[in-house]
């Protein structure tokens, strides 16, 4: 049986027939699998959902205790007999708990990546490449321009800001499952010891980290006392893209707004934002890093789930991998 006739896009998302079930469903389904924490991907009201211990708590931290009907949690490399699928789970270096989902069916094996990167981050487990037949891969930054740099050259030029602008607030904008960790953990990498300041709705996400083995050092509530705009003077301030542009970030002295993420290689994006100092760093891979991992796994085929679809099929078919786009609907840049 062709592999497009064994799992294949529904509205829901993608489907499996044999195991009755979807990954990364955009509506409520009876079973569904899912890949990572973030609210494109993980959504709440399934019947049924199977997903690493990490990615079911963090859904319970984000949607409440009630999220789904029931839950089974799945270990990494444990295979899981569904119907007629068995399924099994690999880390796909995303954020804490991602998983790449291989879909055992009458012979043909597929990996769906969810979102990966190839890239160091403490804050998960690393990428595993999954052997497989069909390699389902997601394109956020699926253009030969994306070049992402060495993360911790980034930290260096927030360093810099601050040897230079001692007196004003730096508040660093980032996601809050999976870029906030990184970034504290980043910047406590690169020799920054002081107290971290966080933004309120980052604070369960990162004390579940904590509880599960990352240190993140000092963290410390963005408050400030008497409303004094002093109070923080040169210190870091990490906090979600859209606290920013309320009057809490306003609160602040000076403050110089940074963003993390691997869109701040679009200058535009920058200006559009806002952002004084825009810092590359990002959750997914870029080019070199998705051709190179299709080249490594050298799958019969390629299909491209979101982002930059075309331009990744065309490289396939250039290269010899058999390619289409799935033109799935729903997924967004959260954790981009």
């Amino acid at each position: 049986m062709k592999p497009d006739r064994l799992l294949y896009p529904a509205p829901a998302g993608l489907y499996c027939p044999a195991g009755d079930f979807y990954v990364d469903p955009v509506r409520p389904v009876q079973r569904a699998l899912i890949t990572h924490g973030h609210s494109d991907h993980a959504r709440a009201g399934h019947g049924a959902v199977l997903a690493t211990r990490e990615t079911l708590d963090i859904m319970a931290i984000r949607h409440g205790p009630d999220f789904c009907g029931a839950a089974q949690p799945a270990a990494y490399g444990e295979t899981i007999d569904l119907g007629g699928a068995g399924v099994s789970f690999h880390p796909a270096g995303h954020v804490l708990g991602s998983a790449q989902i291989a879909i055992a069916v009458n012979g043909t094996r597929f990996c769906v990546s969810g979102d990966y990167k190839r890239g160091a981050d403490p804050t998960c487990a690393p990428y595993e490449p999954v052997a497989c037949d069909v390699f389902i891969t997601e394109a956020t930054f699926g253009l030969p321009v994306f070049h992402h740099p060495d993360p911790k050259g980034e930290i260096d030029k927030l360093f810099t800001s601050l040897k230079q602008f001692p007196e004003r607030t730096h508040l660093v904008g980032a996601y809050s499952l999976g870029k906030a960790q990184r970034v504290i953990r980043l910047l406590r990498d690169c020799g920054y010891d002081k107290p971290i300041y966080i933004h309120g709705s980052l604070a369960r996400l990162c004390d579940y980290y904590v509880s599960r083995g990352v240190d993140l050092g000092d963290l410390r509530p963005a408050t400030l006392e008497k409303d004094d705009p002093t109070d923080l003077s040169g210190a870091i301030v990490v906090g979600p893209p859209s606290a920013f542009a309320e009057r809490w970030a306003r609160r602040f002295n000076e403050p110089l707004v940074a963003f993390a993420s691997g869109w701040m290689m679009v200058r535009q994006r920058a200006k559009q934002g806002g952002v004084e100092l825009p810092l590359v760093i990002s959750d997914h891979c870029d080019w070199p890093e998705l051709t190179e991992t299709i080249r490594e796994l050298s799958p019969a085929e390629v299909w491209v789930t979101h982002g930059r679809e075309e331009a990744l099929v065309r490289w396939c078919e250039l290269n010899g991998f058999p390619a289409r786009p799935l033109h799935l609907v729903g997924y967004e840049d959260e954790g981009d």
